[in-house]
Formats: C-alpha cells, structure tokens, sequence
C-alpha cells in the first residue's frame, strides 16, 4: 500500500470517529436517541443549519463548536486528499485494477508467466498463438504500460510472493511459466506455486546448470536452460542443418508454414476411445498426419503404427499445414 492510500484509510478513519464522537455526545448530554443523535452530528459537521432538535445548554452549545471545529479540520484535510488521489489518477488506475482481477478471478485452466522479458514475452507470443488464456506476472511499472497497451491480463508484483501468485490465480491455473532472470527468484516462484496448486505444471527458466536439479526437486515439471539450448541448437545447424531448419519450420516459424497440433485422447468422440489410428482415419478427415503417441507411462511412440490403440489419458501429436490444422480444431 503506498503513501496515498494509507492517508485515504486515515481520513476515513478520522471522519468515522467525528461521526461516532458526535453521536455519543449529544446521546450522552442531550439524552437523544441514536437516530436524533446522528441527525444533529450530520446537520453539525455539514453545517447545513436545519436547526436543533430542542433548545441547547450552554454545555450542548460548547460540544456542537468544538464539534463544528474538529469537522471543518477533518473534512478540509479529507478534501484535499481526496482531490489529490483524483488529480494524481489513482482513483482510476484502482478501478482499471478491480476489472483486471475481476477478469481473472473468473479464469481457469489458465498460464501464468512471471517475467516479461525476452524469454516471457516470446512465451506469451507462442501461447496467443495457440489461443492460451495469460496472466502475466511483473513489477516493472514500465513493462505493465507495455502490457496494458497489448490489452494483456496482469499483475504487478513480486512473483515470489504467495500473495501476487494467488491474486494472478494460481488455485485455478493449469500451467506456469517463471522467466525471471535470477534462478534464486525462479526457485521461490516454483516453491510457491507447488505448495499452493501441486496439480499446476510448473516451467522454469535457469541459468546455471546448478540449478536445474534445485529446480526439479523443488516441483517444476520442466526446467529449460536458453543459453544451453541456444548452443546445441547452433551446433545443430553445424551438423544437420536440413533437419534443424525443417524443425525450426515446424516449432519456431509455426502457423505461417506447418504445425504440430496436440490432441488429447479424452478430447475424441466416444466412439473413437479403445480403437485405432486407423479407425480414426485424420489423413482422410483433415490432411493431418499422427507422427507420435504419448502413452500412459509418459513414453512417446515415434511414427506409430496404424493399429496403436488410442486409451483414454495418452495424446497424439499431430502434424499439418495451418489450413489442415484448422480443419483438426474444428473436429476436437
């Protein structure tokens, strides 16, 4: 909470204990009831003058200026606080904020990224691709105007708090990613992302190879190391550069070219659970190939057969131009 905010919550404050002072006095002098008693504290401290409720004593008289004192004071004060909260336009920026975690209140299954550098924002570009529901996690002022103006769902704060993870909505979120440049901080997002949803997937950026295993044992389910990456992949073009590039068309230049689609089994028709690729026929249906199987025990089946038994709780990784892959999403 900033400066500003805490004076506000302090100006409510003092204004509820000059409403509460003034009833409790002219129920204590005047012996009114509570309603007549607010009447005259409101009348008072708005100095609107609709009149007493009966005569005063002089010692009435004496509560009511000191009353009418201490309001003027209060509300002066109240006033310019509140002007400046207005002028300084935090009263929108609370408002803008409010429909922001509304907005992700009612998220699920969603993927949350920490960080919005150059790792977070090609994640956030891949998963828009793919349709992905984000909340992106940053403290930067200045990343959160970028966001705001790509109208992407955000929070900013420190990802390593339980408190920011839970208002980006962590207890109802499939996947996170945390892309923050240190590993340390990378450490405590995965730490406490696990302790408050263990059935979240959980990706995590590291830099040094000591703390890929930190990592692991910590609850991510992935570890990736760019720099690591990068190199093979370099290397790669060195060595096999048909087949990287053709790999890069596939995974890097993505929809402009070829795709590779995931299908969950649950996802297909009844009728297709507990029978073959070949039943399912997807070359025929949308132009799609089948070029792998994930089976239950997380194994995949390279170029499967086409009498591989499609079970309930493995995927089929599928291969397909973009206008092909279009045809697929429409069927599942």
């Amino acid at each position: 909470m900033n400066i500003l905010e805490s004076r506000i919550y302090k100006t409510l404050f003092l204004v509820f204990i000059i409403l509460l002072l003034g009833v409790a006095g002219y129920m204590f002098l005047s012996n009114y009831t509570f309603v007549d008693a607010l009447y005259m504290t409101v009348i008072t401290i708005t100095t609107v003058g609709f009149g007493e409720v009966k005569p005063f004593t002089p010692e009435e008289k004496i509560f009511t200026v000191f009353l009418i004192l201490t309001s003027i004071t209060v509300f002066g004060y109240a006033v310019s606080i509140f002007s400046e909260y207005l002028v300084s336009g935090r009263l929108f920026e609370q408002f803008k904020h409010r429909k922001v975690e509304k907005q992700i209140k009612s998220l699920k299954g969603h993927t949350i990224v920490c960080g919005f550098g150059r790792n977070g924002k090609q994640s956030i570009l891949k998963l828009n691709n793919y349709n992905k529901k984000v909340v992106v996690v940053e403290k930067d002022k200045e990343m959160i105007s970028e966001l705001e103006s790509e109208n992407v769902l955000n929070i900013q704060g420190d990802a390593t708090l339980d408190e920011t993870l839970l208002r980006a909505g962590i207890k109802t979120a499939a996947n996170l990613i945390t892309a923050l440049p240190s590993d340390a901080d990378n450490l405590f997002v995965v730490l406490t992302a696990n302790q408050l949803n263990n059935k979240c997937k959980i990706i995590s950026r590291a830099s040094n190879e000591s703390s890929y295993s930190k990592l692991k044992i910590a609850g991510a389910s992935n570890v990736i190391m760019p720099d690591k990456l990068g190199g093979d992949h370099m290397a790669s073009l060195v060595a096999t550069p048909d087949v990287i590039e053709f790999v890069d068309r596939l995974t890097i230049e993505g929809e402009a070219t070829a795709n590779l689609e995931e299908i969950a089994v649950d996802d297909l028709p009844k009728k297709y659970i507990n029978k073959t690729i070949l039943d399912l026929d997807l070359r025929r249906e949308t132009g799609c190939t089948v070029i792998g199987v994930r089976n239950l025990d997380r194994d995949y089946i390279i170029n499967p057969e086409a009498e591989t038994k499609l079970i309930k709780g493995s995927s089929l990784i599928v291969l397909g131009r973009p206008e092909q892959i279009v045809k697929l999403r429409e069927l599942f």
